[in-house]
């Protein structure tokens, strides 16, 4: 996840429990002055006089840009900001712990008013832009991206990924492999991930790793903090949480300097940054020859667990095994579209005003079971309750998860014409891959809108064949 909202890496990694309050007061504060900065009334005369002016490309892109942060931001009073601020930094604080109590009645106290401000600020928005409210919310994460352009893609994808699903589980029911059993110590499985990230080019001079209760991406290009979470019993999930922000991380450190501190050299949308944590943890980090690079590195730090857990046939198959599961970050690559879709479907109504916040358990239960074949009644932790996104307001983020996918089978089919893939990975020469990416798309920044972006970079727009064909190459092929 990429943290984008004001959201301090000290906050979520080491701030003690008791200053959470006098530091959301802070926060909160600190969103209001930069939100009244952000609105300044003569800003708009600004702008018209620039629009007027002879611009170059990135001129013309940078005023857009700047434009177009204006103008989401001034629809909005300064003291629904604070507020948002307030009720979204208590919510998160507090889901850290509901969650693992499983308290939803208690989480729903914070929630409430959580979704009660965002519900405010999307129907603000939509009477601004003549959108639907969340449509209007989206715009922030994917400007250009609407319900209906959704809806096609998903309904697409739910007519042929329930059957790819149940073709590979088939597959795979005979196959035998062995299981991590053993306990994979933490600090052993960070020293892991760091050397994974040094095999990602991750530049340390400017970015560390960290642990927090989510893991996430965040702050500037020349000082970026991603963070993992451990589990002693699967050191997989920690590694691949390692990966997919590494990806994020590397997209912000190939942002160009010339434009730092613009807002057109900021990250083009969510679905692009989607793409770059997606094209390193499923594009190359679940490829065979990358998990082949894992095994000296695993062997390594792990010298007393058991070596055939590391077997490259065994690690290949322990990183794509297919099978419905209750949490959507330990999701398989198959199978993870369906988490996406069922928090697009109620955020979406949410924001809408078709459903309420105590819809939303019984909601998620009958998705569960619609899409995934599990319930999770009564199991709100592994519900409802196990993602952060919601408690701060990110409402309409979650569809760049999918869209990000795609973009990613893209961009590697793309890559494909031009780069020897496989063999830059077998050498441990990724250059030629990071190279791609960097001239492609981390150097462009949002002087292009996504859609240019992305025609651009692959010839065309996006295309959602390239991920079929990419899952059934992998997992049937």
């Amino acid at each position: 996840m990429r943290h984008i909202l004001p959201y301090t890496c000290d906050q979520a990694v080491m701030m003690p429990a008791g200053g959470n309050e006098s530091r959301s007061d802070a926060m909160a504060e600190l969103s209001l002055h930069i939100h009244q900065l952000a609105t300044a009334p003569h800003l708009g005369e600004l702008f018209d006089k620039a629009a007027s002016e002879t611009l170059n490309q990135i001129e013309s892109a940078s005023l857009r840009e700047m434009k177009s942060q204006w103008q989401q931001s001034t629809v909005l009073p300064d003291d629904l900001v604070q507020a948002q601020s307030l009720a979204g930094s208590k919510c998160e604080h507090a889901w850290r712990t509901q969650r693992g109590a499983n308290d939803w009645q208690g989480f729903a106290q914070n929630f409430k008013e959580v979704v009660n401000l965002s519900q405010q600020e999307a129907q603000i928005r939509a009477d601004a832009s003549d959108k639907t409210p969340y449509d209007a919310m989206l715009d922030l994460y994917e400007p250009g991206v609407s319900c209906q352009q959704l809806d096609d893609i998903f309904d697409n994808l739910k007519s042929w990924l329930p059957q790819l699903t149940q073709q590979v589980q088939q597959k795979q029911a005979s196959e035998t492999f062995l299981k991590p059993t053993e306990v994979y110590a933490a600090e052993q499985q960070k020293w892991l991930g760091l050397d994974v990230m040094k095999l990602l080019d991750f530049d340390f001079n400017h970015g560390r790793l960290d642990i927090s209760s989510h893991p996430f991406c965040g702050g500037v290009s020349q000082d970026v903090r991603i963070t993992t979470r451990y589990d002693e019993a699967d050191f997989v999930q920690s590694l691949m949480g390692i990966v997919h922000e590494t990806g994020h991380a590397r997209y912000e450190q190939g942002l160009p300097d010339s434009l730092k501190g613009l807002p057109v050299g900021q990250a083009r949308s969510m679905g692009i940054h989607e793409s770059q944590s997606l094209f390193f943890e499923m594009q190359l980090g679940r490829s065979s020859e990358f998990i082949n690079q894992l095994v000296p590195l695993a062997l390594k730090h792990f010298p007393n667990n058991n070596p055939a857990v590391f077997d490259p046939a065994n690690l290949q198959k322990i990183y794509t095994r297919v099978a419905p599961g209750l949490i959507r970050v330990d999701a398989d690559e198959i199978t993870y579209p369906a988490h996406v879709i069922l928090r697009y479907e109620i955020e979406r109504d949410l924001m809408n005003g078709k459903i309420g916040c105590q819809d939303i358990p019984e909601l998620w239960d009958v998705k569960m079971q619609q899409y995934l074949g599990i319930s999770t009644a009564g199991n709100y932790k592994d519900g409802c309750m196990q993602d952060i996104h919601w408690t701060d307001g990110s409402f309409g983020y979650f569809p760049s998860y999918t869209l990000g996918a795609m973009y990613a089978a893209q961009f590697m089919a793309s890559m494909h014409k031009e780069v020897d893939v496989a063999a830059c990975i077998s050498t441990k020469s990724l250059g030629p891959i990071f190279n791609w990416l960097q001239n492609n798309i981390w150097s462009k920044a949002s002087s292009l809108t996504t859609s240019e972006l992305v025609k651009q970079a692959s010839g065309e727009a996006l295309n959602a064949a390239h991920f079929k064909k990419h899952l059934e190459q992998r997992y049937l092929g």
